[in-house]
């Protein structure tokens, strides 16, 4: 149980600092060149980033569904940047 919860803290912790960082990104979304923002394209909050992180799960159920609704909405977001209004956009 203890693994567990450190497993999910250094998780949530790694994700939303590295996306509420000057960088915007996770080590995977550098590399691909994108970031996330607000919708108005800032820089997100720590709280927000940690929003998003918790969202993520609503992301999994059932069958990972609030990532197929990222093909069918205007700016390609999943159910996760919906609940936390975010953007995952290419680095200009």
């Amino acid at each position: 149980i203890v693994s567990v919860l450190v497993q999910m803290i250094a998780k949530w912790l790694y994700f939303a600092l590295m996306e509420s960082s000057s960088k915007q990104a996770t080590l995977g979304k550098m590399i691909l060149g994108m970031k996330v923002t607000t919708m108005e394209g800032d820089r997100m909050t720590f709280a927000r980033a940690s929003g998003r992180f918790f969202a993520g799960a609503l992301s999994y159920i059932p069958f990972c569904l609030g990532y197929v609704l990222a093909a069918f909405t205007e700016r390609k977001q999943a159910l996760h940047d919906l609940v936390a209004q975010t953007l995952v956009t290419r680095k200009a």
